[in-house]
């Protein structure tokens, strides 16, 4: 009687943690330019497995490539770059985008997709465990939320690459930034940034920060809309 009631309640845990360790809901997206994407389904939301590598908002204008750093710095309207300019980079981790490419006259998501709000994000965070009392707050939060969204292994992440398990099958790879102020690039295999919508100020929105470092997940809404960050849609 003991080791059936060991084994059912050992069967109730794992059906209870299935749905989230569970990779099998898995599909594809067509982007403005044609490209296919993998997407995962985590939840009740189906995400981008990968970042986006998008030249074309959805009504087919260009989004333009800018390599010049002074150029960068200066844009206040949509561009996009790949890291140090090498195409072989982004074929990998995605183009970064600076945040008017996200919130301006353009859609840079295709029909059925957006670029995640903050709110999208913590529904996602709290599914992953994080309690709502840290996905409302600024900083670090959470535990091992951010190790659950990252690719494991150091072929594409710094060493230790801390708590990554990709239990999720989000595939979080580090694809530093472009820097607001000299247009140079920074952080490409220790980080990875994430912008979202919101307009903050005349030059802040927020973003997602996840590190090598650690396996919890960075908040906030100072990010200078110059940056180049990465960007994953979520399906509407």
């Amino acid at each position: 009687m003991f080791k059936r009631k060991a084994f059912l309640i050992v069967a109730i845990l794992y059906l209870a943690y299935l749905p989230l360790f569970s990779q099998d809901q898995t599909g594809t997206m067509e982007g403005n330019d044609g490209k296919v994407y993998k997407t995962i389904k985590i939840g009740s939301q189906w995400w981008m497995a990968e970042n986006l590598k998008e030249t074309k908002y959805q009504d087919g204008s260009t989004i333009h490539n800018v390599t010049n750093n002074t150029t960068w710095a200066a844009r206040s309207s949509g561009a996009y770059c790949a890291y140090k300019n090498d195409e072989n980079i982004a074929q990998i981790y995605g183009y970064l985008y600076n945040w008017y490419a996200v919130n301006g006259s353009g859609d840079i998501a295709p029909k059925g997709w957006r670029v995640p709000t903050d709110a999208d994000w913590k529904v996602l965070e709290m599914y992953l465990g994080m309690e709502k009392t840290e996905a409302i707050i600024n900083g670090n939060r959470g535990t091992d939320e951010g190790g659950k969204l990252k690719e494991t292994g150091t072929i594409h992440w710094a060493s230790p690459n801390i708590g990554a398990t990709n239990k999720s099958g989000f595939s979080v790879l580090p694809s530093g930034l472009r820097d607001d102020a000299s247009g140079t690039f920074w952080h490409l295999g220790s980080n990875a940034y994430f912008w979202t919508p919101r307009k903050i100020s005349a030059t802040n929105a927020p973003y997602r920060n996840i590190r090598s470092s650690c396996s919890t997940i960075y908040r906030t809404y100072r990010g200078r809309k110059r940056s180049g960050y990465s960007i994953r849609l979520v399906r509407d």
